[in-house]
């Protein structure tokens, strides 16, 4: 059995070997709950990578928004190389949930748009977890939504073995039978190919070509073929075959499962009235032919009660069901993960009731449901929260282990107040001074409007800067704040994504305009999430633009105070002196499409570069990438400037 090993240069200092002593105590007492404490910057990525090589158990990271996340799914694979890391997140790029408006008597179609390569990373992570235990999955809060039954999953996929005996037909029916889709032209994640005896696969969680070559009706050989070249990698006496969906069915329990939603359907129409009745029964009827036709139906996740053989109200299997008991769960930022765990179910449910009361939805559609959160406690028998402020419900449940002194001896910045009148003045001459020693800077906003229009004043004023909003898609995110840490552009401006998580050393200053407006994104916790992330450069400093000293700026500014006088005494005691983060700045992973979080003043020179760019791809000869420019240029005259004459 695979173990999990840490591979790493560096050796746990500051606070990190107490920390982590302490939580593996905690662990090995079958403690229930815990809570690691660690300011900003302390390596609490670190600390818990430590823990987890000592548990050696399969572990779940859930982290409360999906940049976060793709940072630490990113960490947490430099840390266990040698072991299976996995990403799970919600893999719509775009999403528009199925909807009934009755003031307006407006239905809305669900609407949505499957990201492959997440759709393709999920399917790994289910993989991963029934075939090995050293496994790593790193999800959002997503993880708690409805998933196919793992039973299913596990025993729908089938194993093929060097001399087992299996024809060719038998074969390509069983790969039809679990979703996969036959391409003799082009072969992508979840569909195969058959030349005579030859069958080439590309599992739905794989990247490669699994190659399976048959003598007769024995099977003479198993290899992974690189899917672009074609280059044979490894020769493999088996391969187990996992379906190119969740969500799949043996035929038997298809069957039943229409019969249940028929007796379902009979028992409900009466209690709806002529109008609702008519339209419910024709939707489900065509539903149901669908299903027995084809196998599936639009929208055939609201009868996945049916499917998994659940009573009314029972919960759906999610993610936390393909983990084993003795799984170790760390939810990363708690303080704000754990709200949004809580607020999942009640969302889910106001939104179908009105589908339900007027005849778009049987009942049974409320069972397409995220967890409720008392059902999600139950799988909490093994929890580390990780917080610079945790909450209440954390503190009263575990013990804390604080993590206050830095490995790097950085101290948390200083912090400044300053009046609002003139901050924007103010903000101009501190981004000049932060650009001249070559730092970047973030900005955090009350409105998505003021960060536009900032966004867009300071590009009128020469500075090149983006805005990073929630329209983004997941991948971009991380690749907007790869391309500010090269310095590509030097100001980041945003409203509240600039603050849990965000790692990045280069930012030697932050600015938080309107800091005295109380409320979620100016409370004490926030507040103190935003002043962390300057806790990585030795020079960085933070400014609240404020008129009215709030009680939230007190407690954050007593809380910050309190962390640098252990921080420096700690320094002095040791003769150390700080040293800002280093951190490698990874490859590009994904292209950026989007074009809103660019400001329309900065447009014109970037498209001077871009058609530059295109046709100097198009005279190597690389066309899909000079399309892909051209794409990236058309979307840029869209937004905001007309197309240059011929």
């Amino acid at each position: 059995m695979t173990e999990f090993h840490l591979t790493d240069d560096f050796t746990p200092k500051g606070s990190q070997p107490e920390a982590i002593g302490k939580l593996s105590a905690g662990l090995a007492r079958s403690e229930q709950f815990q809570t690691l404490l660690g300011v900003t910057g302390s390596g609490k990525t670190f600390t818990i990578a430590n823990v987890i090589e000592e548990a050696q158990r399969p572990t779940l990271v859930i982290a409360h928004n999906k940049t976060l996340a793709a940072q630490l799914y990113n960490e947490f694979r430099d840390f266990f190389p040698e072991n299976r890391v996995e990403y799970f997140v919600s893999y719509y790029d775009y999403y528009q949930p199925e909807s009934y408006i009755p003031k307006r008597d407006m239905y809305i179609e669900k609407d949505a748009q499957i990201n492959p390569k997440i759709e393709q990373m999920r399917l790994a992570a289910t993989a991963s977890l029934l075939s090995r235990r050293d496994v790593i999955v790193v999800a959002s809060v997503s993880c708690i939504y409805g998933l196919g039954n793992p039973e299913h999953f596990y025993n729908m996929g089938f194993e093929v073995k060097v001399r087992d005996r299996l024809r060719r037909d038998d074969l390509l029916r069983r790969l039809v039978d679990i979703l996969f889709e036959r391409n003799d032209v082009e072969l992508a994640p979840g569909r195969f190919r058959v030349k005579g005896d030859t069958v080439d696969i590309v599992p739905g969680y794989f990247n490669n070509i699994i190659r399976i070559e048959l003598f007769g009706d024995e099977v003479d050989r198993i290899s992974e073929v690189d899917r672009v070249t074609g280059q044979r990698l490894e020769q493999m006496e088996y391969f187990y075959v996992y379906p190119a969906r969740h969500f799949v069915i043996p035929e038997q329990e298809k069957m039943r499962a229409v019969a249940s939603i028929r007796t379902e359907l009979d028992a409900w129409l009466p209690n709806l009235g002529m109008l609702e009745a008519h339209r419910l029964e024709q939707r489900t009827l065509y539903d149901l032919e669908m299903i027995e036709e084809t196998g599936s139906c639009k929208g055939i996740e609201n009868y996945s009660r049916h499917f998994d053989g659940r009573a009314a109200g029972e919960k759906p299997y999610c993610l936390l069901d393909y983990f084993p008991k003795d799984f170790l769960m760390v939810i990363d930022e708690s303080h704000q993960t754990l709200p949004q765990l809580r607020a999942m179910y009640h969302g889910d449910y106001s939104r179908k009731k009105s589908l339900v009361e007027y005849g778009f939805r049987l009942p049974s559609a409320f069972d397409n449901r995220p967890l409720k959160f008392d059902e999600f406690q139950r799988y909490m028998q093994s929890v580390i929260f990780v917080s610079a402020t945790p909450g209440e419900y954390e503190l009263e449940r575990s013990k804390v282990a604080e993590q206050i002194i830095r490995p790097t001896g950085l101290v948390d910045p200083a912090v400044e107040i300053r009046p609002i009148e003139g901050q924007i003045r103010d903000v101009i001459g501190e981004i000049r001074s932060t650009i001249e020693r070559g730092d970047r800077i973030l900005l955090t906003t009350l409105t998505k409007r003021l960060a536009e229009e900032l966004s867009e004043h300071l590009a009128a004023q020469g500075i090149k800067t983006r805005y990073l909003h929630s329209e983004i898609d997941t991948l971009e995110r991380t690749e907007i704040i790869r391309q500010l840490r090269l310095g590509r552009y030097d100001v980041l401006v945003g409203i509240n994504l600039l603050r849990e998580g965000l790692d990045i050393p280069e930012v030697g200053f932050i600015g938080i305009l309107d800091a005295d407006k109380e409320g979620f994104l100016r409370d004490a916790r926030s507040l103190i999430q935003i002043i962390g992330r300057a806790a990585r450069n030795v020079n960085s400093r933070v400014v609240l633009y404020a008129d009215t000293v709030t009680d939230s700026i007190r407690r954050a500014m007593a809380e910050t105070e309190r962390r640098r006088a252990i921080q420096l005494a700690y320094n002095r005691k040791h003769k150390i002196t700080p040293q800002t983060i280093k951190k490698p700045i990874r490859e590009k992973v994904v292209e950026i499409t989007d074009v809103k979080h660019i400001p329309k003043r900065e447009i014109p020179n970037l498209l001077i570069e871009l058609e530059a760019e295109m046709r100097e791809a198009a005279e190597r000869l690389d066309f899909e990438r000079a399309i892909a420019v051209r794409e990236t240029i058309k979307k840029l005259r869209e937004h905001g400037v007309p197309a240059l004459p011929e």
